[in-house]
């Protein structure tokens, strides 16, 4: 079973889903497939993670009070990882609060913010001019709104290749062999951004690239090529290369912050989310942190005056 890929009927109806619904999941990145062709697949390790993950929390004992379930469910769009996985998972267990999670990558994520079609924004995006991330994006976007950012981690962003590496891929330059083909990111994702940035500045012209125009919409989607052969080389997080039994080739470290936007109906929400975040708890419940660096996990890098009383 370890070894079997499924096709999106077949997971319908494992789950009791229509397919449709299947095919949305891999749309938000909350079920992880890869490309055969045109043919859509999902390894079992996959559907085991996803059925964990969406697992409801243990009954407890009929003497203990029952917890009233808000109504109020909040939204999180952005980019996919691990930690905000996490996160969700242990908020829902932890601090009794439902989240709905939208994968459709960082700058997607930040304009939903903006629109008010979210709660919370999940981003790494590098701005070319500054090299900073996050921040001038935010401060062109939000004038007025109140907005808090905080620090979840800072990432190791690189290439995933092959056990052992046999295509001996080193640099940016090796991209553009002719024997190396690439699984790009969807324009728009964070470490899209950083991969352009990058190209840019060693002058590649990214036509050069075989694969460049191939784009998948997570990280473990796009390092499941070079698992299944079909790809030489990608560019993304250590912890996907990790999930996979790949080779990582570091190349830059980035910072990973969720960006909260307090309305009179979420306030009460998302201050006890920024809460957990920051608690020793949480902290404490992050075991599997290859690729990540936690050291200012719950730092606030920027918050309007209207939410300082808040997070007091």
């Amino acid at each position: 079973m370890e070894g079997k890929a499924y096709t999106p009927d077949e997971v319908a109806q494992i789950f009791q889903i229509s397919k449709h619904t299947v095919y949305e999941l891999i749309k938000r990145g909350e079920l992880q497939a890869f490309k055969i062709g045109n043919k859509m697949r999902i390894e079992h390790a996959e559907l085991e993670r996803y059925k964990e993950n969406t697992k409801a929390p243990a009954k407890k004992h009929l003497s203990e009070p029952i917890p009233i379930i808000p109504s109020l469910s909040i939204r999180l769009s952005g980019s996919h990882d691990f930690l905000v996985e996490h996160f969700i998972k242990q908020a829902t267990n932890t601090v009794n609060l439902q989240i709905q999670p939208s994968y459709i990558g960082s700058l997607e994520g930040l304009m939903m913010l903006y629109r008010g079609q979210c709660d919370i924004a999940a981003i790494h995006l590098l701005d070319p001019t500054s090299q900073e991330y996050n921040l001038p994006f935010i401060h062109q976007l939000f004038v007025y709104e109140s907005i808090l950012v905080l620090r979840l981690a800072a990432r190791e962003q690189g290439f995933i290749v092959a056990k052992d590496n046999p295509k001996k891929i080193e640099d940016f330059h090796d991209l553009t062999r002719k024997n190396v083909q690439f699984i790009n990111r969807q324009k728009g994702a964070g470490t899209r951004f950083l991969l352009d940035s990058k190209l840019l500045s060693y002058g590649i012209d990214p036509s050069k690239i075989n694969g460049y125009g191939n784009e998948e919409w997570n990280h473990l989607s796009a390092a499941s090529y070079i698992s299944r052969g079909m790809a030489d080389v990608t560019f993304g997080i250590q912890s996907a290369a990790s999930h996979l039994g790949l080779d990582f080739i570091p190349v830059a470290k980035e910072n990973f912050d969720l960006v909260f936007r307090f309305t009179n109906e979420n306030k009460q929400s998302l201050t006890k989310l920024i809460h957990y975040l920051q608690s020793n708890n949480f902290k404490n419940s992050l075991t599997d942190l290859e690729g990540y660096s936690i050291s200012e996990l719950g730092k606030i890098t920027y918050q309007t005056s209207t939410t300082e009383e808040t997070t007091c």
